[in-house]
């Protein structure tokens, strides 16, 4: 009985940020802070450890990169949870062009000295903005493939959450994740694919 209240609560609020209600994303995000938690967990999961941000922290971050945004059209609280994962995505991207950046000797580069672990890290934040770059050039062939990838890959959304996110059917979710994997590995091993149709 609790969750569905929670679902209406969170569709109540949903829908007073469109109308453009101050404080309506503060009450928001407590209701599904334990979801938030789960999707940031999933990210870094496939982070190496020791890594800058912990699940809290890439929580937090997203939920600043959410706030700064205007005029923010969350269908559902599905849709909402996908434009979180979209936001964890930037930031873990964020952090990984600054590390990137200081490895060419940016601004904020300093001396660290070489560790056995320092390559795998800076590979880690390299694979990090290949995928980034490769999720994007989907983008630019289809949206909704791209969409799939944030919720099945970043979001960690089984198949039925990825169809209710999107509003498609279940087999609908299921193909375009084949699709868009296949077409990414293609991408990723610098064998460039056809867009797919």
């Amino acid at each position: 009985m609790e969750g569905a209240l929670d679902a209406g609560e969170v569709t109540l609020l949903l829908r007073a940020m469109r109308a453009g209600e101050a404080g309506a994303f503060d009450r928001l995000v407590p209701l599904v802070y334990d979801e938030l938690r789960r999707i940031a967990h999933g990210h870094l999961r496939r982070q190496r450890p020791g890594g800058t941000l912990d699940t809290t922290g890439l929580v937090h971050e997203a939920y600043l990169k959410l706030a700064e945004q205007e005029g923010l059209d969350l269908r559902d609280r599905g849709h909402f949870l996908a434009v979180s994962a979209r936001a964890m995505r930037q930031v873990l991207v964020d952090f990984a062009r600054a590390r990137a950046a200081a490895k060419r000797g940016g601004p904020e580069a300093r001396r660290v000295p070489l560790e056995e672990d320092s390559a795998a890290v800076e590979a880690q934040a390299e694979r990090m903005l290949d995928i980034d770059r490769a999720l994007e050039r989907l983008r630019t062939h289809s949206d909704r493939l791209a969409r799939v990838v944030e919720c099945r890959y970043f979001a960690g959304y089984s198949e039925e959450e990825t169809a209710e996110a999107l509003g498609v059917g279940l087999r609908t979710a299921q193909r375009e994740w084949l699709r868009a994997r296949a077409w990414l590995r293609e991408e990723l091993d610098r064998r460039p694919a056809e867009p797919p149709t």
